[in-house]
């Protein structure tokens, strides 16, 4: 309880002198060291000292940080501190051991030396003591403080501050020394948390590195910098709140270090590793803790590469698939790293080398240092992602083309929209048959989209989009649903009309079409760009039987319900929302609004059949759709597609149609059969009819 007695009431005490000496009176002899000892701090300051400067420390107190650097031959040094009580002690100490060392009472918001006398500057904890808070009368002093420091110092010359760097004590500093035009460099000093005499906090240190230099006449350029890691070269930054902010980055990371240290067992925790050139993220690591597996020697800790373009697949993607990889892998706490389409990547080794150092700062705490940690991976090997195009879309944003190896040697591509990255939109797998790199457009166009796109690799441009496979498991349940319709052993021969609102790659109208010989299919997007890439990537297009509206779902759906009512057998949503602040993303709420639905109905037959993907991750707004739902449409099944967070709604007119689950899993199985003719490829990998195994009524 000491170091809490020794702690002013108010911060403000930290500047004042009478504070200082009942500090040194009541601690008596022994050292106080704010942030750390010589030792400690060694690495980033002594690239900014030599044997030969003058340095003066400001603010020196009782530590021994001035004796250390003496004797390690930085002799021409003087410390000064306001309590008069540490002055003497600690110059009586070092008298007869320092004889080149003095120290002197000095504030120093005045000090008495002659300009430019000093090639350093050195300060630990003193400016973070004097700058308690951000408001007007204590920053005035701490610019006292910086133009005093600045006076002292020759051209050429280091201020070297050891600091938490707090957001207002940052700030101040660097805004005062970069529009002196000094030079600042910001180290992290080698990522190690705070300590004191009495503790330690769970943030790091940080020393500011600022260089007095020459005025350059007309210069305004400022050089900002950041050195996050021992070896790493300097980031430099374009402004003062980018440099904050990755300073507050790395501050986060030692707290959430620090949180794991103590709290072991804490949830799914996720980070971003960024490149040092530009910044981008390039690795994205979750860390899984799996209470379930018993603790040895051996299973503490492991670290798993997922495959590249795999991770947004259910086991990688989640938090219960990653426990579920965990608990599968044997670890008690895994560290799971997702590779970014936008990076290069040589090798698992090369990974390896370029990990092995910053996962280890996410061991458990009591892991031997020299324990060998496994890297695991599907497979043993990176994986192998060809980033076919790449464009933006004004009104989907930016967005990808990229063709993955998946499970099983086989490819699948994917469209990514990069304001959700970790979300596939559109995906088909890749077969045998005609190279499908892209279907021709004008030339025009053509030449615009190949600066975008990366050179695909042999393997995936030889194969074709496979239309007999319905990838997304929520498709696959959408078109198990039409068996509600009336007959569906003869589906596949009769005249149905389907609506379907939100095209993405295409494959779910694609599909009906393909599969259904005399439906008619309507789909709406109002995305122009949307129906481009399904034309050009995926294998989609239109013909007399299938038509693509370019226009609003909310729009058309209401004009045509005025005009053409009881028009459609199955309508089907499947349209995904732009705004993330809504906790639902798939469809846009006013999709699902009462009037709305309403028009919905109206242009649906009797006995027809309205399909929904929903993806709705607030409990009480799901729970208002469903009602909004019911209103409308009595007859309501619910089917939750395991490990996603999609739920289709098969909805329907006449409750007195009402069919067991069982019932409805045997119609189901009747459509399949239907559905598979010896003149049609069949995909037999998944039955489609157990899409409706776990239906049930609401």
């Amino acid at each position: 309880m000491e170091g809490l007695r020794l702690l002013p009431r108010r911060a403000q005490d930290f500047g004042s002198a009478g504070y200082w000496e009942r500090f040194f009176r009541e601690r008596g002899e022994r050292a106080f060291e704010w942030y750390g000892e010589w030792g400690e701090l060694r690495e980033p300051l002594e690239r900014y000292l030599r044997p030969r400067d003058s340095i003066l420390v400001v603010g020196c107190g009782n530590s021994e940080m001035s004796e250390q650097l003496y004797d390690d031959g930085y002799q021409s040094i003087v410390n000064v501190d306001i309590s008069e009580m540490v002055i003497k002690q600690m110059g009586e100490r070092s008298a007869h051991l320092r004889p080149k060392m003095s120290y002197l009472v000095m504030d120093v918001l005045q000090m008495d030396f002659p300009d430019g006398c000093f090639q350093v500057v050195l300060d630990k904890g003193t400016l973070d003591a004097l700058l308690t808070d951000g408001e007007e009368a204590t920053l005035a002093r701490a610019e006292k403080m910086f133009a005093e420091i600045g006076r002292v110092l020759q051209f050429g010359g280091r201020y070297l501050c050891v600091s938490l760097a707090q957001v207002h004590v940052l700030k101040a500093a660097v805004e005062y020394f970069s529009k002196e035009g000094w030079m600042v460099r910001i180290h992290q000093a080698s990522g190690k948390e705070a300590t004191t005499s009495e503790g330690r906090f769970a943030l790091p240190v940080f020393v500011y590195v600022m260089t007095k230099m020459k005025p350059v006449p007309g210069s305004a350029s400022r050089i900002l910098e950041l050195c996050a890691e021992k070896h790493d070269k300097p980031v430099r930054f374009s402004s003062l709140e980018h440099l904050i902010e990755a300073v507050k980055e790395r501050q986060q990371y030692a707290l959430l270090r620090s949180q794991l240290s103590k709290n072991p067992g804490m949830g799914d925790v996720s980070l971003d590793l960024c490149s040092q050139d530009g910044g981008h993220a390039r690795y994205t690591l979750h860390v899984v803790h799996c209470p379930a597996v018993k603790v040895s020697r051996d299973n503490r800790f492991a670290i798993f590469i997922v495959p590249q373009g795999r991770e947004t697949e259910w086991l990688f993607g989640t938090e219960e698939g990653r426990k579920q990889l965990a608990a599968s892998a044997g670890f008690r706490r895994l560290v799971t790293v997702a590779l970014h389409w936008d990076q290069h990547y040589e090798s698992m080794e090369a990974i390896q080398a370029e990990l092995s150092e910053k996962v280890m700062e996410l061991a458990p705490p009591g892991l031997q240092a020299q324990q060998k940690v496994p890297f695991l991976s599907v497979g043993g090997d990176i994986g192998i992602r060809t980033v076919q195009h790449r464009d933006t879309s004004s009104l989907s944003g930016e967005y990808i083309i990229e063709d993955v190896k998946g499970d099983d040697a086989r490819y699948f591509r994917h469209l990514i929209f990069l304001s959700n990255r970790n979300v596939v939109q559109s995906e088909a797998r890749l077969s045998s048959g005609a190279p499908c790199k892209g279907n021709k457009k004008s030339k025009k166009k053509k030449k615009a989209a190949s600066s975008d796109a990366v050179k695909p690799t042999e393997a995936s441009t030889s194969l074709s989009i496979d239309k007999s496979y319905l990838c997304c498991a929520h498709h696959r349940a959408m078109v198990a649903g039409l068996c509600l319709l009336k007959n569906p052993e003869r589906l596949p021969e009769v005249p149905i009309q389907v609506l379907v609102i939100g095209l993405g790659g295409g494959s779910l109208p694609l599909f009906i079409h393909d599969y259904f010989l005399q439906s008619t299919v309507e789909v709406v997007e109002i995305d122009p760009a949307i129906l481009e890439v399904a034309t050009r990537w995926f294998g989609f297009s239109v013909g007399d039987r299938l038509k693509v509206h370019i226009a609003d779902g909310l729009a058309y759906v209401s004009s045509l319900a005025a005009e053409a009512p009881s028009s459609y057998d199955a309508i089907m949503f499947d349209v995904d929302s732009k705004d993330s602040a809504v906790g639902m993303s798939c469809p846009p709420p006013a999709f699902v609004e009462r009037p709305f639905l309403q028009k919905v109905r109206a242009l649906l037959k009797t006995e027809g059949v309205f399909i929904l993907n929903l993806v709705c991750r607030d409990a009480k707004l799901r729970e208002t759709v469903l009602a909004a739902l019911k209103e409308a449409f009595p007859l309501l099944y619910a089917r939750r597609i395991e490990g996603e967070v999609n739920e289709i709604l098969f909805c329907q007119q006449q409750s007195r149609r009402k069919l067991p689950p069982a019932e409805l899993r045997a119609s189901a199985r009747v459509l399949e059969k239907a559905l598979q003719q010896p003149s049609r490829a069949w995909d037999s990998t998944y039955i489609l009819a157990d899409m409706l195994e776990a239906v049930q009524l609401v």
